[in-house]
């Protein structure tokens, strides 16, 4: 079948399964099976969900996974019904970006109140993603980045906390705030350099956190260097560290001449 034909299917389903949940509604089906019905129109939303999706009418397969996780709440099946909100949010990713935070949200929503915190975390992450290059709101993508490290943190999922929170820092660093950047550089460098699969990633931290000290105050620079040296002496023979004190002299150099010639 094509994909016109599939869609035409797709419709027809989405109709029978209207008719489904309107009839269990009525009160001699509500005593006689009316589960049941709705059963059969959540399995109809979901196939007619997957026709639209091989026709690529992306915002019709969302609204029909919509409804079968709508359906799915109703049966109390709340892992069916957060599965079904993702579904919807992955069609909607392509057509609508708005609607599919919305279902995605909703997901979000459930696998909190279930416990499901490194799920949840995930689908922040993908919000996350959908602000970055769909939406352009990068303070939203920043709040939901946060989020989601915060749940991996809950779980002890700390490898997966500090790739958000890098994330977070780099766009902090980008909207030029350099004190939130230095914080969370500082603390992923610290909880990175007694790992020994880590620790070599941690002179990159220290690095990017003296830059952004170096941007806003040239002798906060050199402290911080200082202090990095201290608690981190692999990171003295680093080309980052070299290359940090290269800055701060040349800069010193240029300030002194800058000094001489205002004489």
């Amino acid at each position: 079948m094509d994909s016109a034909g599939k869609e035409r299917e797709a419709v027809q389903l989405m109709a029978e399964a209207e008719k489904r949940v309107k009839g269990s509604h009525s009160f001699l089906r509500g005593l006689f099976g009316g589960n049941t019905r709705v059963e059969e129109a959540c399995e109809m939303y979901t196939r007619a969900a997957n026709m639209f999706k091989i026709a690529k009418n992306w915002s019709a397969a969302g609204n029909a996974f919509c409804q079968a996780a709508k359906l799915h709440m109703q049966l109390q099946s709340k892992h069916d019904s957060a599965t079904s909100f993702v579904d919807a949010g992955n069609a909607y990713k392509k057509a609508d970006p708005q609607e599919a935070i919305n279902c995605l949200n909703a997901a979000i929503d459930i696998y909190t109140d279930m416990g499901r915190f490194t799920i949840a975390a995930k689908h922040h992450i993908t919000i996350a993603e959908i602000y970055e290059a769909e939406l352009v709101d990068i303070e939203k993508a920043i709040a939901h980045y946060e989020q989601a490290a915060d749940y991996y943190k809950g779980e002890e999922s700390n490898s997966s906390a500090n790739k958000c929170l890098l994330k977070v820092a780099a766009y902090a660093a980008q909207l030029e705030q350099y004190q939130k950047a230095i914080e969370i550089y500082e603390q992923v460098g610290t909880n990175t350099m007694d790992n020994p699969l880590l620790k070599y990633s941690a002179k990159e931290y220290f690095f990017k956190a003296a830059l952004c000290h170096f941007i806003v105050d040239e002798l906060n620079a050199k402290l911080a260097l200082e202090k990095y040296e201290e608690m981190f002496p692999a990171f003295t023979d680093s080309r980052e560290c070299k290359l940090l004190k290269k800055l701060l002299e040349a800069h010193e150099e240029q300030n002194s001449e800058a000094y001489t010639e205002a004489v």
